[in-house]
Formats: structure tokens, sequence, C-alpha cells
């Protein structure tokens, strides 16, 4: 998380706490833009997603900052299986220190996130792919639309798809940032003094998903392969 402070921490706990168990798959029909190689459960591409999430059904309150001092223009958007926004994304490097993200690479780095693995450590942001949600507030509260830790999300950037999970939050009205692993996987600048995407990221979080233990990256890519191809065919 990029602001330090008890009540961002004491608000990413409450958010990130164990959550209700994924919801079973439905069979759907698929629309007719869907490609063929989706249909037939085929990877789900880059364009696929984004064709998905090109209309968008808002469902915060109002809208978020991409960066402190800007104008809130990021809204959330929503469907039955997903919640969804595209933004810039800020490198985050907080949890268990190493090589890249630490205390003298990061003037921003905390040593802990929101969620926690299996062992009781911190995951590591050089290691793990995972995206950071903005804190609950009037704005929009992710628990109330089955985000928490570990939910999966698909990170899209130009043709690339990465696969995450939910480990940590942010400050409660900016959106758009992601641990340095998944803008490594991404072709993103995983720099956390200068690096990221200005704009263009998309990020669509699997509504009830949940990849326990949240450090099973493998785990979560299955997850959520899975839930794109139905996301993309589902078309509600």
């Amino acid at each position: 998380m990029r602001v330090q402070s008890l009540t961002l921490a004491a608000a990413g706990l409450a958010l990130l706490a164990p959550t209700m168990p994924p919801a079973a798959p439905r069979p759907a029909a698929g629309p007719a833009g869907a490609s063929a190689a989706v249909r037939q459960e085929g990877v789900v591409g880059a364009a696929d997603l984004l064709a998905r999430v090109r209309t968008c059904d808002q469902i915060s309150r109002g809208r978020y900052r991409t960066d402190d001092g800007e104008e809130p223009t990021v809204a959330v958007c929503g469907t039955r299986d997903a919640v969804f926004w595209t933004a810039d994304m800020d490198i985050d490097c907080d949890g268990r220190p190493g090589p890249a993200c630490n205390h003298l690479t990061d003037p921003l780095y905390n040593g802990t996130t929101a969620s926690v693995q299996s062992d009781g450590r911190y995951p590591s942001a050089e290691d793990l792919p995972y995206i950071v949600v903005p804190a609950p507030s009037r704005i929009w509260d992710p628990r109330g639309d089955g985000v928490r830790g570990g939910s999966v999300a698909a990170v899209v950037h130009e043709n690339r798809v990465e696969y995450a999970v939910v480990a940590d939050t942010g400050p409660a009205d900016i959106i758009g940032e992601a641990s340095f692993a998944t803008a490594r996987a991404l072709g993103i600048r995983a720099d956390p003094r200068g690096g990221g995407a200005a704009s263009g990221v998309t990020y669509i979080v699997f509504r009830h998903s949940q990849v326990k233990p949240i450090e099973d990256h493998t785990a979560a890519v299955a997850v959520g392969q899975r839930l794109a191809r139905l996301f993309v065919v589902g078309g509600d």
C-alpha cells in the first residue's frame, strides 16, 4: 500500500478477510462476438477480455483518482460475474523485501501488505503477481461486490493478460496499482521510482473468486483462465 497509516491498515485487514466460497460455475451461451477459440475453451486473449468490458455499468458512487492531486476520472464498473476498471499502473513493492523491493529501492516501501501467506509471512511483490484495491469508502466498498484477499483478477495491458490475486489495499480515493511481478509479466517497466504505465491498464476482478493459499500463482492462473472463459462467453 502506498499510504502508510493505521486507519488504512485496519481497513485493509477488514477488506481482505476470508470470503464466502466461490460460486459454482454456470454454463453460458456465447454471444455472437465471442471467438470460436473461446467457445471451445481455448486461451482467452486480451482482445476477448477488452471486448467484454467495452461498456461500463458503473457501480461506484463516484470516480477515483489515478494519483494524488489528479482529477477523479476512473469509474468501477460491474457485471454479474466481475468488477472492472481501466486506469494507470503504479508499482507496488510492498511486502517481504527482496533485491528489487526494499527501503532503498522504494521511498514508499512498506514491509506489510493487507494479506498474508499461508506461512504467516507477507507476500513478495517481486514474486507474486497481485493487485491493489482501494480501501472501502463511500465511493465503493469492494467487499459488497465479492472482492477480498485472494480474489482472482485478469490484468490486461496492450496484447497481454496476467492473472493475479488481490493482496493489498491502497488509499480510499486512488485506484490503479499492482505488484512488481504483475508489471514485469505485462512488459511494463517494474520500477517503484518511476516505472509503471500512465494509462491503458484494465483490471477485471471475478466476484467471489478466491485462491488459497494466496501465494499459489499456478492456482490463480487456472482459476482465472476458467473464469475468464465464462466471463467472455457469458454476456449479461
